[in-house]
């Protein structure tokens, strides 16, 4: 068998508690001088981020923030940013925050020298070869969540404000130059934050691992980083301030979000149109969706799922890490169902529409068809 595949790894990394202070030293080390900062409304008035920008402030580079972001980041935040950033004149990003201040902050930095509409570079066969590279100004992530792993990640996910599609958005020079992880910057999550940022990295790690694309790379990290999950998550969830969980948390997350290159599944395809239609928080939409989805997929991962369990010191195969999946959901206060998070059954059958056509629903290792999409969803709600 002729194996052939494209990989790509991540970015310089600055890992350790206290490394924020670095921030201006990695800014101008990738020729900022005047950079925006892009985050949440959330984190905009929180101590950390004016800390931040303090760090910014005293080595010259001024202290400008753009924090018009949805939780699940749309066109119009992204229109709003790109405006900001020309009309300040800025020369690069500090993307600051959880997923959504992250993806916003990558996608202005890309979109800030772009003619064409951000829909001309969703994330199909070589369409990013149509941006201007000399376009992309350079980007500083700086996560203040460990989830999504968007700080290592070549795209970003926005919402198409008139269908109430998420779309991945997708160039490689959407890595971040330099990744800032600094887990004194998660200590001030709440508890529900931390259940959902948490779970994102699980689903991440679980899809990739399952995935049937060839990845080895990728196989390994998501494996390694569902073990972090399993031994850290839980400490960090009981105790915000345990620093040791909270910087294994960090690293899990980025591990996710590498090891996705492998491929993601259906946890992400139904919970990317939920997310969409409904506003609920990703990392807690795939954690009801995800016993579901691994019953669908039995079939195909029963094996290799008893690996992953024997590696994580899970007894009993399949049953028993699936038994462990729901204990852990119910020990982070995950709700059984998506009814908890708002989600009706009027709209199944568009959610399920929605779902086969998103880009993650082609690395499930069971087909998943439109019969099953809906199925899957009424089981869900």
């Amino acid at each position: 068998m002729t194996i052939t595949a494209n990989w790509s790894y991540p970015t310089a990394i600055k890992f350790g508690a206290g490394r924020i202070k670095e921030l201006a030293d990695h800014c101008k080390a990738v020729g900022m001088r005047k950079p925006l900062l892009v985050t949440d409304r959330g984190l905009s008035t929180m101590a950390i981020t004016q800390g931040a920008l303090d760090i910014l402030d005293a080595a010259g580079l001024g202290r400008a923030m753009f924090s018009e972001v949805d939780p699940n980041p749309n066109d119009r935040n992204l229109e709003a940013g790109v405006k900001a950033f020309r009309d300040g004149g800025h020369d690069g990003v500090v993307a600051f925050g959880g997923g959504s201040g992250l993806d916003l902050g990558k996608a202005v930095a890309f979109m800030s020298g772009q003619t064409r509409p951000v829909w001309d570079f969703e994330d199909i066969g070589d369409w990013w070869t149509r941006a201007n590279s000399d376009g992309i100004a350079p980007i500083v992530a700086v996560p203040t969540t460990a989830g999504t792993g968007s700080e290592v990640g070549r795209a970003s996910v926005i919402t198409n404000s008139e269908t109430h599609t998420k779309k991945v958005i997708f160039h490689p020079k959407f890595l971040p130059s330099v990744t800032i992880c600094d887990p004194e910057l998660t200590v001030g999550m709440p508890k529900v934050i931390t259940a959902g940022t948490g779970m994102d990295a699980f689903a991440h790690c679980l899809e990739a691992y399952s995935s049937p694309f060839y990845h080895p790379m990728s196989q390994g990290i998501a494996l390694e980083g569902m073990r972090l999950v399993k031994e850290y998550l839980p400490r960090a969830y009981k105790d915000g301030t345990d620093i040791e969980a909270r910087a294994n948390m960090m690293s899990a997350a980025a591990m996710g979000a590498v090891a996705f290159q492998k491929g993601l599944g259906a946890i992400h395809s139904l919970s990317h149109p939920v997310g969409a239609i409904y506003n609920t928080h990703h990392g807690m939409t795939n954690a009801v969706v995800m016993p579901p989805v691994l019953t669908f997929n039995r079939p195909a991962i029963e094996a290799k799922i008893a690996s992953a369990a024997a590696y994580l010191g899970i007894a009993g195969g399949f049953d028993g890490f699936f038994d462990y999946v729901l204990r852990l959901r119910e020990e982070l206060g995950v709700p059984d169902k998506l009814s908890a998070l708002g989600v009706g059954t009027d709209r199944i059958g568009e959610m399920a529409e929605m779902a086969i056509v998103d880009p993650t629903a082609g690395g499930n290792p069971v087909e998943l068809t439109l019969d099953a999409a809906r199925r899957l969803f009424v089981e869900c709600i």
